[in-house]
């Protein structure tokens, strides 16, 4: 062979073997490489192993109560307010997921909160009435969920990241297709977080008839707990990051043995004193946070019933709303009153007339009348103060409500609403009836 030939030879073979090795895929040992057949497929199925998602709610509403911010401290003078109309984006979710293989995959849930950035301007409704710039949650939008996941079988699931916290039946089931309101139940929307997320890791599982959920995440932070939402605010941060001296335990068990039912216990516990960035305010005060709550859901024969019950407990109460007070105003803590003891309670049922109809019921959609009860009281038991001053209970936020309605499935992923509810107070504050339209949507786009 020539030497120019044998020369030109040598590069091509020198050629060949660099786009074979550039050929090999990303993490690959050296060993056996995929044939041209196998990395075709993987190229053609990364779609498959991609889903996008969501939900989001539109609502209007009609209140026929004032809101003004006296409206509680002088409630004869509001007696006869006309009330107001409202439109509002409760929450629009994308969700973005991931199958890595293996057994590894990711999910992603980021939300915007009523079409805005979770910062506000409000009109404080205790002491003056003055216009405040609210921060519920640094940053412009929620991250709601963030986690990778490691599956081992059905029953171990390892879950590391930013995750809900499966605590009540609101938090477990938020989805705008899982309750009949227009929005969300107000009991456990008001006095825990909703929807829950904090940053830890999980571990979660079924097996024949039982679920489970295991967690350890960050604790809450009891500078931001208020009188009017308890232990709510206490899961967001003002801050670009969450404070996390205290880590805390959460579990849920979910039980499926009849048919058509589930039946869930879950709970939370964790101190809350020590995630601030002023530690010395309470000292020696842990503020423990106890949550225990019981929740079902039926589902058969055109019926479909749904109920909770929750109660919290909130330890050195007194002690840490005094020591809030003197954050207040400055952004960082309510400095209000706050409950030792808070407790929810709601039920729902509703009834599918479409599905006496072969007709209809072959077309795959649904129409429910429904009824709702709540009770809450975020404000159920006062604690006492250091110097042993029993803290006052504001009775205004002790509240039951009764609400009446439809929901329209033209599809399972789509759900039109309408409801009147009516929420009565004690004798001394005015009843607040109102009227709520809405059209809602919950679900995969890629399948």
């Amino acid at each position: 062979m020539k030497p120019k030939v044998l020369l030109f030879s040598l590069c091509l073979a020198s050629l060949m073997s660099v786009g074979a090795a550039a050929a090999t895929p990303a993490g690959s040992d050296g060993g056996e490489t995929d044939s041209t057949e196998e990395t075709t497929k993987k190229k053609r199925d990364w779609k498959s192993r991609f889903t996008i998602g969501g939900y989001g709610e539109a609502v209007f509403s009609r209140n026929f109560y004032s809101e003004n911010w006296k409206r509680y401290s002088d409630a004869t003078k509001f007696k006869d307010d006309k009330g107001h109309n409202r439109f509002d984006l409760p929450h629009v979710v994308i969700m973005l997921g991931y199958d890595f293989g293996k057994g590894w995959s990711m999910g992603t849930e980021i939300e915007f909160e009523h079409g805005g950035t979770e910062s506000a301007v409000e009109i404080e409704e205790e002491e003056t009435g003055e216009y405040e710039s609210e921060i519920e949650r640094g940053g412009e939008v929620a991250l709601e969920q963030f986690w990778i996941q490691k599956s081992f079988n059905e029953a171990l699931n390892l879950r590391l990241g930013h995750m809900v916290v499966p605590v009540g039946l609101t938090n477990s089931g938020h989805l705008p297709t899982q309750f009949f309101g227009v929005y969300r139940p107000e009991g456990d929307n008001t006095i825990i977080p909703c929807t829950w997320h904090e940053t830890g890791v999980g571990l979660w599982g079924r097996t024949r008839d039982w679920r489970y959920e295991v967690m350890l995440v960050a604790g809450l932070d009891a500078d931001r707990f208020n009188n009017q939402n308890w232990v709510q605010g206490g899961a967001g941060s003002p801050y670009e990051f969450k404070i996390g001296n205290s880590v805390a335990g959460a579990a849920r068990v979910d039980w499926y043995g009849v048919r058509g039912l589930r039946i869930g216990v879950s709970g939370y516990y964790g101190n809350s004193a020590s995630n601030s960035l002023k530690r010395d305010k309470f000292k020696d005060l842990k503020g423990s946070v106890g949550i225990g709550s019981v929740d079902f859901e039926y589902a058969g024969y055109g019926l479909v019933a749904r109920g909770s019950f929750l109660y919290g407990h909130l330890s050195n109460s007194g002690e840490i709303a005094e020591a809030n007070r003197s954050l207040k105003g400055m952004g960082i803590s309510p400095g209000t009153n706050i409950g030792s003891d808070a407790m929810s309670a709601g039920v729902e049922a509703g009834y599918d007339f479409f599905s006496l109809s072969d007709k209809l019921r072959s077309k795959e959609q649904k129409f429910y009348v429904f009824f709702r009860y709540d009770f809450y009281d975020p404000m159920w038991k006062m604690g006492k103060t250091k110097r042993g001053q029993q803290l006052l209970d504001e009775e205004q936020w002790g509240r039951q409500r009764f609400a009446a309605g439809i929901n329209y499935f033209p599809m399972d992923d789509i759900v039109i609403k309408a409801e009147y509810s009516y929420r009565k107070f004690k004798s001394q504050f005015n009843d607040e009836p109102s009227f709520s339209l809405g059209v809602a949507y919950a679900g995969l786009f890629t399948k």
